[in-house]
């Protein structure tokens, strides 16, 4: 059957009830004349960093020392231009300035300060990242090379897009950085906050469902396998019912530690000291001395055996 042409007559009237909804509900809604940080650009430039961190594990093939230069300062070069420009905007929005021509605050030049500061700290980043690979390598019996932990470990790709949105987190950078870890989250299923603090020869084994929040400190050499989660214990609420933000949430992992699956680690004033080793599926709120091994009491296992019925010539369970 055609459809019916006359329904369509109805189409400009949901327009204009759409379009009040806009100013009924403005908090989900960005309208004006200061664009907010386009996704599809900072994702770009991720990929980008991506490519000058890890140079002929992605999209460039033939990279050699007589041509990489070349091929990385053009990435530079774009990466300058496109930072500049989205930092910039969300510094604006951020200001809460709607007017784009105001000559107070020169949001271009302090974002081309920001996206300069960013870009010059690409070359210890490679460093931090490169221990992280080895700690890949040294930690996972499964692991033939330090190239099957670049091109396979979704763990390292969480953490390398978690490492730049820090870096950028620690120059005040707003917006972005949560972008960033949340389009990791979607492609890795690994949570990280862009404010956790995580130290060297990091390794996150597996990795889908781990959670690590803002206020997390993670020390060095420290292992987490999948579902393992570093979160809040309870929220404190001021005199007026508002969420206190600023403090301390989030537990704090001392150097050489491992946490294995589905463990949850609780609290700001948690602190799991160095060398101990958490047990799957423990569920830990207070602190542990450090060199201390924490696991669940040994389960008890119901077993029903299985009857089978001979008088027919066929076997059956129940």
């Amino acid at each position: 059957m055609a459809s019916d042409l006359r329904l369509k007559e109805q189409l400009p009237e949901l327009t204009n009830r759409i379009v009040q909804t806009y100013c009924d509900s403005g908090a989900i809604s960005h309208l004006g004349h200061c664009p907010l940080p386009n996704y599809e650009v900072v994702i770009a430039c991720v990929e980008d960093l991506k490519e000058i961190i890890y140079p002929g594990y992605r999209r460039r093939e033939g990279l050699h020392i007589g041509n990489v230069t070349y091929h990385v300062g053009d990435l530079i070069d774009g990466l300058h231009d496109r930072l500049t420009t989205q930092i910039a905007r969300a510094l604006r929005h951020d200001s809460g300035i709607s007017d784009p021509c105001g000559e107070d605050h020169d949001f271009e030049a302090l974002g081309q300060a920001k996206a300069i500061q960013f870009l010059e700290e690409l070359p210890e980043l490679r460093t931090k990242l490169a221990l992280d690979v080895q700690a890949a390598r040294d930690g996972d019996p499964a692991v033939k090379t330090l190239d099957e932990v670049i091109f396979c470990y979704p763990g390292l790709e969480a953490v390398t897009v978690y490492r730049l949105a820090h870096a950028l987190h620690l120059l005040e950078v707003p917006l972005i950085p949560r972008m960033m870890t949340e389009w990791a989250h979607s492609k890795t299923g690994i949570d990280i906050h862009p404010g956790a603090r995580i130290g060297d020869h990091f390794f996150i084994d597996h990795g889908t469902g781990v959670v690590i929040g803002e206020t997390c400190e993670i020390g060095n050499h420290v292992k987490l396998y999948q579902g393992v989660t570093l979160g809040a214990l309870s929220f404190a609420i001021d005199g007026d019912g508002n969420l206190v933000r600023g403090l301390k949430r989030h537990p704090t992992i001392e150097d050489h530690v491992v946490i294995y699956a589905n463990a949850t680690v609780l609290g700001g004033m948690t602190v799991i000291g160095h060398h101990s080793v958490i047990g799957s599926s423990v569920w830990l709120t207070r602190s542990v001395q450090p060199r201390t091994t924490v696991v669940l009491e040994k389960p008890k296992l119901k077993m029903h055996a299985e009857a089978v019925d001979l008088s027919n010539g066929f076997d059956f369970q129940i």
